[in-house]
């Protein structure tokens, strides 16, 4: 158990920084979901709607630290080919 004060704002803070990138990373699948289903209904000009909303998401997602670089790019990259491909 934390015995100084600065352990127990330690884990004060990661309790909310915990909450607060969940949210983050839950929005952004939100998004992504948006894009997929938008492709599964074959509809091209909604997934390319739903991909210019979704691509600021994840890149703030990488900016905040709630995603890896790669892992954004890889997303993106994967969903852009597929809208490309309707």
């Amino acid at each position: 158990m934390a015995n100084t004060p600065q352990a127990k704002k330690r884990i004060r803070r990661n309790e909310r920084r915990a909450e607060i990138n969940g949210n983050r990373l839950s929005r952004i699948r939100t998004f992504v979901k948006k894009v997929e289903s938008a492709l599964a209904g074959g509809d091209k000009a909604a997934a390319a709607d739903a991909l210019k909303a979704a691509q600021p998401e994840l890149a703030r997602g990488v900016a905040r630290g709630v995603l890896h670089k790669n892992t954004a790019a890889r997303k993106l990259s994967r969903l852009t080919k597929r809208v490309a491909s309707l």
